[in-house]
């Protein structure tokens, strides 16, 4: 039997997306990315020299990533401040679904530190934050080859569906399978696959499928916050 979502949405519908950058004065670059009720706030810094020295590349900068959830962001239950080995793991394959859009070849022996925050967390908060920091990234006046958009993919009840919610994570004891995806548009370059739960090998394929067209509106509304801003 066909799923029906709660929120009614269809099948390849994601949430009410909001995009807006230069949102921290005393960033370098900034960004807010708000998907449903999950939202990402993206900060940029640098690039600025790296100390220790050791950790330097003579080549070119590196990128470093800090993913962080607000106390009470979440379902009202308090997170513990400090990193914990979700928020280090988050952080990680942040700097990996971006580094691939980014040329730092100018800037040897610095660092590009992005400090992602989430306020509030309703499901898809990886994708959320990776959205936020692109755009951050790209207000900051780094160079880019383009957009990195992310969202999330899942399997409930034997259908596929983008963007999953809290109450779709949660249905039927935490069953649904969950997959976020993020990719270069242009390129259709996947630089962030990432799945839990259980979908066969054909299932995955189509949920790539369905979720290509959704990340290339994605990318549009990123643009057209840098857009606002730059064009006024």
């Amino acid at each position: 039997m066909t799923f029906k979502r709660p929120s009614k949405r269809k099948n390849d519908e994601p949430r009410k997306i909001e995009a807006e950058v230069g949102v921290i004065k005393k960033a370098d670059g900034s960004a807010r990315f708000k998907i449903g009720d999950t939202e990402a706030l993206a900060a940029v810094y640098g690039p600025r020299e790296l100390h220790p020295r050791f950790l330097q590349d003579p080549k070119k900068g590196i990128l470093r990533c800090s993913y962080s959830m607000m106390p009470f962001s979440g379902d009202g239950s308090r997170v513990r401040p400090g990193p914990s080995r979700r928020s280090k793991e988050i952080s990680l394959v942040s700097e990996k679904a971006l580094i691939p859009v980014l040329d730092l070849s100018d800037y040897p022996n610095t660092v590009v530190d992005v400090f992602i925050e989430l306020p509030q967390t309703d499901a898809g908060s990886r994708c959320a934050g990776i959205c936020a920091a692109s755009m951050a990234l790209a207000d900051a006046g780094l160079v880019m080859k383009d957009m990195v958009a992310a969202i999330s993919v899942g399997m409930v009840r034997d259908t596929l569906v983008v963007d999953l919610d809290g109450d779709e994570e949660h249905l039927d004891d935490n069953e649904a399978a969950d997959i976020p995806i993020a990719m270069i548009p242009s390129t259709k370059e996947i630089t962030l696959l990432q799945m839990d739960g259980i979908v066969s090998k054909k299932n995955l394929k189509k949920a790539i499928e369905l979720v290509i067209p959704v990340l290339a509106d994605i990318a549009q509304a990123q643009r057209n916050a840098l857009l606002n801003r730059y064009n006024r």
